[in-house]
């Protein structure tokens, strides 16, 4: 479907129509009209190619890969068990515990819950607070 632009302004549609049938009007296609194209360039573009070392993600870290492997084993589950407890593939449990993984605040929280074990920050490995009313 092609989109013509008129540039008639102001001129009822029977002024426009015959205005085209004599010749006098300027049609311009449109070219993408109404296509979502990006163009803009992302201001960290100019910073990425200034780096010089090569980037690359973060992954979880190794002591959090430990901690959960002795909290699962600890609790006598297999990976394929923990994760149909936290709603996960089994993937997931193995790439956290090989250090793969890509840090995910939600599933690290399953894990810590499900298995009761801090497994991030300066409490990692000590057993999670039950959770009840606070004192006043």
């Amino acid at each position: 479907k092609q989109w013509y632009q008129r540039r008639v302004r102001g001129r009822s549609t029977s002024a426009v129509n015959q205005a085209a049938r004599s010749g006098n009007v300027v049609v311009d296609k449109k070219y993408g009209a109404g296509g979502n194209q990006q163009k803009a360039i992302q201001k960290n573009t100019a910073n990425l190619d200034r780096e010089t070392e090569e980037l690359k993600h973060e992954s979880v870290s190794k002591d959090f890969s430990k901690h959960l492997r002795e909290a699962r084993t600890a609790k006598g589950w297999n990976q394929k068990e923990m994760a149909q407890k936290i709603n996960e593939k089994p993937q997931v449990i193995a790439d956290y515990e090989s250090g793969r993984a890509l840090p995910n605040n939600q599933i690290q929280s399953k894990m810590e819950r499900i298995l009761g074990v801090h497994l991030r920050g300066k409490d990692a490995g000590k057993p999670l607070q039950p959770r009840g009313k606070k004192k006043k």
